[in-house]
């Protein structure tokens, strides 16, 4: 009776393993397949892709979308600027959020509870737009980098998921036993609490520097300069511009329709190329924070 229950569950199990895994696969073809008909299309001819020839791989491969996107000045200073906002507002979110979550972690801070209401209430109001540009000018920031940088210097989200890292994942005995020898409070954060938090720190850098690369509404409100510009505003200014070609005029019509077709996927693929080849190199460590936060937050 025993050996058959247990052969009964054996199979039990296998059974659940198999429909799990296809299930995963499932999810997994849904999600890839939007991602690879883009890659496709991109490089696909744009007559083949509206007919609906294209489902999967590519047919009458052309890089004239491409080519077109490349051979503009504008998309490397597009590069060029986005790089520099998400680095530097990276680097200010990270302290931001780091210096707000730590002392917020900590149970001998007084009141802690209550800076974590108000905090957190911003969650679910905030000034407006008009508001928040009317600060932004005021502060004489229009037009200047840190018009994209400072209004969101630290997200609210995720500034709770870094204090209950902190808190649940670094034993508070541990900090004591530092205090006791000696060690300072900045010596503490910098030697022992950021080392130990390498998979939540990943996370974060994650983000952050995902939501100023991906980042286009600020510019177009604050940013009135075509050379600091950022790359999605530049892509989109080259996407509207190739299909306001398109209707213009009747030489070429089919043409210019046919190409901005292919641009409007090209266009996708040259922005999200960088944070396909980041990913990656944080993939270990985003699963990890993501998982720790879930579970004990």
């Amino acid at each position: 009776m025993f050996r058959r229950a247990g052969i009964d569950g054996g199979k039990d199990e296998r059974l659940f393993n198999a429909a799990v895994y296809a299930v995963a696969a499932l999810i997994i073809a849904i999600v890839l397949y939007p991602l690879l008909f883009v890659v496709s299309a991109s490089i696909s001819d744009p007559a083949k892709v509206l007919s609906g020839e294209v489902w999967l791989l590519p047919k009458g491969v052309t890089l004239e979308a491409y080519t077109s996107i490349l051979h503009n000045d504008k998309i490397w200073i597009g590069y060029r600027n986005t790089i520099i906002y998400a680095v530097v507002g990276t680097a200010i979110n990270m302290v931001m959020t780091i210096l707000a979550a730590y002392p917020l972690s900590r149970p001998d801070l007084p009141g802690r509870n209550v800076i974590m209401i108000f905090i957190t209430l911003t969650l679910f109001f905030s000034g407006g737009l008009i508001p928040t540009y009317l600060l932004v000018k005021d502060l004489g920031m229009v037009d200047t980098m840190w018009a994209l940088i400072v209004p969101g210097a630290i997200s609210t989200y995720n500034l709770i998921v870094m204090r209950t890292y902190f808190q649940s994942s670094i034993p508070w005995e541990l900090q004591e036993a530092a205090r006791i020898d000696g060690c300072s409070n900045l010596r503490l954060l910098l030697n022992i609490i950021l080392p130990l938090s390498k998979p939540i720190l990943a996370v974060m850098v994650l983000f952050y520097a995902v939501g100023h690369w991906n980042s286009f509404f600020s510019a177009l409100i604050y940013i009135r300069d075509e050379a600091r510009y950022p790359l999605q505003l530049v892509l989109r200014e080259i996407l509207m511009i190739s299909q306001s070609d398109a209707v213009d005029g009747n030489v070429g019509l089919e043409d210019k329709i046919l190409l901005a077709e292919s641009i409007k996927y090209a266009v996708i693929i040259v922005s999200s190329l960088p944070v396909w080849i980041m990913y990656p190199f944080v993939q270990r460590h985003f699963v990890k924070g993501v998982m720790i936060g879930s579970i004990k937050g």
